[in-house]
């Protein structure tokens, strides 16, 4: 299977700059080719990567700084942007802007990039054009090198390595299946009652990150203090960043590894954290309390960590299920009568119909359990599938 490996680079000073240009011209190259096939198809002409890379080799001798990246970068940019293209659609693919996203480049052949251990804790690649490079040794590249991806994250620069570790899927590993409900107010919690969350940035940090975003709204745009702001902001969100995803790594991997079978809500995360503003014509209700919503469920990395439990599955040898998530935090997992009523408070379940009390998280992994073992025993059904057309037990028989 194909796996990346993310490092951090220790980059000197003249080789930072130079990372830079290449990212700089990546991102033009990526715009002006863009630009490029809009205007044709606006023309009812076509221009595809070929002629694009044509024409970008021509270019060069017009521009020198573009000679300043090496060739093969720049063509996978053009390549990049062709997929993107044929996938999406030339209107659906955005700019990318030099404030809004950060540098980033690929080299996409392996017998140009060269990878050492030089120390127990560091290691080294020579990138074209860059030279030797040492990055973070934090573990073995566990495969055969396809490509290397160079980018800048909140201020460090990191390169990830896509390796085939020539591991087939793991087979199944047999061990019980289990309910897994997203929270807000506790970030995971499974039908037999275990619970993990964690606080992702400390009181004084959070204190440090409000004054770090009014200083930064009152200073001036493009000045070097703004600069200096933004940086330090950088530094605060990738530490808070970090911890997120050990959270979700730690726990996707013990989930996969205990369980055969993770059940999980097929929940539609940019629906829910749209803002409620409305227009001018239509303006929304209680946005602010809908913005404080939106943040809290961000933060606690709900779809990071759905797509962390499909990647850990398929080594730990389980299988992730997604379910419908309507009327899992109402309905009693002990009788399944769904009364809104039986929700007494955010941590209580009590149903209205018969003496079940409990967990209210507890009781929706529950819910959301059952639907998943339904799906299993009938089949793989569609999420969205009514229940009037699921083949009824005599026909699943």
């Amino acid at each position: 299977m194909l796996v990346g490996r993310r490092y951090l680079l220790k980059l000197t000073p003249a080789q930072e700059r130079l990372a830079e240009l290449i990212g700089d011209a990546c991102r033009i190259v990526w715009n002006t080719g863009l630009e490029q096939r809009r205007i044709y198809r606006q023309r009812g002409a076509f221009i595809g990567y070929v002629e694009q890379a044509r024409q970008m080799a021509a270019a060069k001798k017009d521009f020198p700084w573009l000679a300043e990246a090496p060739s093969h970068v720049l063509q996978q940019t053009l390549l990049d942007l062709d997929r993107a293209c044929k996938r999406h659609g030339t209107k659906s693919i955005h700019w990318r802007s030099k404030r809004k996203n950060e540098p980033t480049f690929r080299f996409p052949y392996p017998r140009h990039l060269p990878v050492e251990r030089v120390s127990r804790r560091w290691g080294r690649i020579r990138l074209p054009k860059i030279g030797w490079v040492r990055f973070r040794w934090t573990r073995p590249l566990g495969g055969e090198l396809r490509n290397a991806t160079v980018a800048r994250d909140h201020g460090r620069w990191y390169v990830s390595f896509c390796v085939e570790d020539g591991r087939m899927e793991s087979a199944r590993n047999g061990k019980p299946p289990v309910g897994v409900d997203r929270g807000v107010a506790v970030a995971v919690v499974t039908s037999n009652g275990w619970m993990r969350d964690r606080e992702f940035i400390t009181l004084g940090e959070r204190k440090r990150l409000m004054r770090l975003q009014q200083k930064l709204s009152r200073q001036k745009k493009g000045s070097n203090r703004r600069a200096d702001t933004r940086m330090k902001l950088a530094k605060l969100n990738a530490r808070v960043l970090e911890r997120r995803t050990d959270f979700i790594t730690w726990t996707a991997n013990r989930l996969t590894r205990d369980h055969g079978l993770v059940v999980i809500e097929d929940l539609k995360i940019g629906n829910m954290t749209r803002s409620a503003k409305g227009s001018l014509a239509e303006p929304g209700r209680k946005v602010r309390q809908k913005a404080g919503l939106n943040r809290a469920i961000l933060s606690k990395g709900w779809g990071g960590l759905a797509l962390r439990l499909e990647h850990k599955a398929r080594y730990n040898g389980s299988r992730i299920l997604r379910v419908p998530p309507a009327y899992t935090s109402q309905r009693c997992s002990a009788c399944g009568q769904v009364d809104t009523k039986s929700r007494e408070s955010q941590a209580v379940f009590a149903c209205t119909t018969c003496t079940y009390t409990g967990n209210a998280d507890v009781n929706a992994a529950g819910n959301i359990l059952a639907a998943g073992l339904a799906v299993s025993v009938r089949g793989d059904l569609a999420t969205g599938q009514s229940e009037k057309r699921r083949p009824s037990e005599g026909e699943a028989a």
